[in-house]
């Protein structure tokens, strides 16, 4: 079994949508990310920094699901990070109201030994730098880098983070990030030039309308799993990511047939984080209820 190792924030949200509000909540990419991988029962380890104030209660929560959580930091005298966002009717689209940094601003990870050793890696959603202090201390050879970013970075650190790129084996980011990321108008010439940069695949997500998988010389795409409620997006792309990376550290190599059922159970996980609060679906998911939902899935995309 191979160590997997995910580094994000761990956090406080609070969601307002035009139907409800959440109230100050469980948080953060490494969170969803964690717990999305987790149903592959492959103990990940998140490293990430809170506040004093973070409950003990969620620190419970991610240990019952087999996550290790002997790198989450605490500072006793500190704050969590906390964001609060507002989405519209189009769940497209949201406004942040409030981003706090607080003990994140300070986030230097350091990686213990078994880390160091870590096979499957994913850099969740951090600041390039931050992501670049990890490759640094990463010693295992036969390793895969899942890099997760965002347009912020692009408009803030667009240097740092081509540097992070050029070094990951997979990127994984939505339509819009690519087009802008690669300056191209299509989203296979971005693929093609993101590529270019370093990784040798780049999954492109397109939200409510799939998402797609790039290598070299290949190509595979895939629909949204029709969910017939959304209560919230949050964390949605995060949860992709984990259970791509999930399914990943189950696999003897990573090839592009693999790939291609890993965007499957990244899809069918991101499925389930939409249909609840914050964590609340995904942290009761489980491997036999993503497993149905898996077959179902094929039966919706075969002919």
């Amino acid at each position: 079994m191979k160590k997997t190792l995910i580094v994000g924030t761990v956090a406080y949200d609070e969601i307002e949508t035009p139907t409800d509000s959440s109230g100050k909540i469980l948080g953060g990419a490494g969170t969803y990310i964690g717990l999305s991988a987790s149903i592959f029962n492959i103990n990940p380890s998140i490293v990430s920094i809170v506040g004093g104030d973070f409950e003990q209660k969620y620190l419970d929560l991610l240990i019952s699901k087999g996550i290790d959580v002997s790198s989450i930091e605490v500072v006793s005298k500190g704050k969590t990070f906390y964001w609060k966002g507002k989405y519209h009717k189009d769940w497209n689209k949201r406004d942040t109201l409030n981003t706090q940094l607080n003990v994140l601003a300070d986030f230097n990870p350091t990686l213990n030994k078994d880390e160091k050793e870590s096979e499957i890696v994913v850099l969740g959603n951090l600041h390039p730098l931050v992501q670049s202090t990890v490759l640094n201390q990463i010693e295992s050879k036969n390793r895969c880098v899942i890099l997760d970013t965002m347009n912020f970075w692009m408009d803030n650190a667009l240097e740092e983070l081509h540097n992070v790129i050029s070094r990951v084996d997979i990127i994984i980011i939505n339509d819009e990030e690519a087009l802008q990321l690669s300056g191209k108008d299509t989203l296979f010439a971005a693929a093609q030039e993101i590529m270019s940069y370093g990784p040798a695949y780049i999954v492109i997500k397109k939200g409510e309308h799939g998402a797609m998988l790039f290598g070299k010389t290949e190509f595979f795409t895939v629909p949204a799993y029709p969910v017939h409620k959304v209560k919230d997006p949050t964390g949605a792309g995060d949860c992709f990511a984990g259970g791509f990376a999930g399914f990943l550290a189950q696999c003897e190599e990573v090839n592009f047939q693999n790939l291609k059922t890993a965007v499957v159970h990244g899809t069918i996980n991101a499925s389930f984080c939409v249909e609840g609060f914050g964590t609340s679906s995904i942290q009761n998911l489980n491997k036999e209820k993503a497993e149905k939902r898996f077959k179902e899935f094929k039966n919706y995309t075969r002919y």
